[in-house]
């Protein structure tokens, strides 16, 4: 069993503290994202994790063994760049073998790891070529083959997609997650993207400022943010905030009077007069006739669209929403003019309540 546990995890730059105290459980087998923006922290947690870093306070384990002062190649962790690292002068074979080799092991048992890796990876049919006549989804392959043939107990990723166009980071997410359920071993990823998150991910961990903002499944973190920067953060396009005003009747009063429900997750929980911020997402407020079909409270908004952006199954409408500019979303799409207004369905039950001050959820 591979656990990976954080506790308490420091890491300071002179007198900058980088990350505060973070507590982190992975599970045997678990495949967790780190998420967030540049300087965050991610990187630099990752690099604790492997031994790149040294850590400044807390513990880190690796499989119930205390890592702290344990160099990279003790720790049987194996770890992907966003650079590749491969050696130009090796063909893929000599490259995916090279750790092995440098660790001495049997000539015998090096052609059956290579072997291994190839078949997972697709390589076998570029085992004799050299870095340079790869694509660059190709040299990531084989940098992630490099890491199986060692069968480490952890895999760790550091933006491994960010050197890739759109087109190979779909197909290199696809390849990661066969991957994971080829090997099963326990994988600790860092981006920056959160459709790489959302999508690989078994559980997100949000950073931000070196702390920890949210842990959950990807659907908890849309569904159920904890604060604004959650909410904008994950999921595209980011959440819908408009400020408005709690009045005692369980209602919201937002610019140009315009008054709409407090969501049942809200309801009684709010003062009267509290500064709040009102949150939909895309995907809840669509055009009559071209939404999801929703059982739960409504409120129907006449609307004018003032720019779309098709998308081929679905097309995002740009409109206005007691002054603040929102998204919405068309599904079966037909063509809408800028200027055209709609009747549009705000799916109540869906929407968040965050308090404008301390910009956390109020939900029960």
């Amino acid at each position: 069993m591979t656990e990976v546990n954080l506790a308490n995890v420091t890491k300071d730059y002179g007198s900058v503290r980088a990350v505060h105290g973070i507590d982190l459980g992975i599970g045997d087998g678990e495949f967790v994202v780190l998420v967030g923006p540049s300087g965050c922290g991610k990187s630099t947690t990752l690099r604790m994790i492997a031994g790149l870093e040294s850590i400044s306070g807390g513990e880190i384990t690796i499989g119930g063994r205390l890592v702290n002062d344990l160099p990279p190649r003790e720790r049987n962790i194996s770890m992907v760049f966003q650079n590749y690292a491969l050696y130009p002068h090796m063909t893929v074979r000599e490259n995916l073998g090279f750790s092995l080799r440098i660790a001495k092991a049997d000539a015998a048992a090096i052609r059956t790891a290579v072997r291994d890796a190839a078949d997972i990876l697709g390589l076998n049919e570029l085992l004799d070529r050299k870095p340079a006549e790869l694509s660059g989804g190709q040299r990531q392959r084989v940098a992630m083959g490099r890491a199986i043939v060692r069968h480490p107990d952890v895999f760790l990723f550091d933006e491994p997609l960010s050197n890739l166009d759109a087109k190979l980071r779909t197909q290199m997410r696809v390849e990661i997650k066969k991957l994971h359920q080829r090997v099963g071993n326990t994988i600790i990823y860092v981006t920056h993207d959160q459709v790489e998150a959302m999508t690989l991910a078994d559980r997100i961990v949000l950073m931000r400022d070196g702390h920890i903002v949210q842990v959950g499944t990807p659907l908890d973190l849309f569904n159920a943010p904890v604060s604004t920067f959650v909410a904008t953060f994950i999921g595209s396009p980011p959440m819908n905030l408009i400020d408005g005003t709690a009045t005692d009747d369980d209602t919201i009063r937002l610019a140009n009077g315009l008054v709409v429900p407090v969501p049942a997750s809200a309801r009684g929980l709010l003062q009267a007069e509290q500064k709040v911020q009102f949150g939909f997402r895309a995907d809840n407020l669509m055009p009559a006739g071209h939404a999801v079909q929703e059982d739960g409270e409504m409120a129907e908004l006449d609307l004018t669209v003032t720019l779309t952006e098709p998308l081929g199954t679905e097309t995002l409408l740009f409109t206005d929403v007691a002054g603040t500019e929102v998204q919405a979303k068309m599904l079966n799409p037909r063509p809408v003019r800028p200027g055209e207004t709609l009747k549009f369905h705000l799916m109540l039950d869906k929407c968040h309540v965050f308090d404008a001050i301390s910009s956390q959820a109020i939900r029960s």
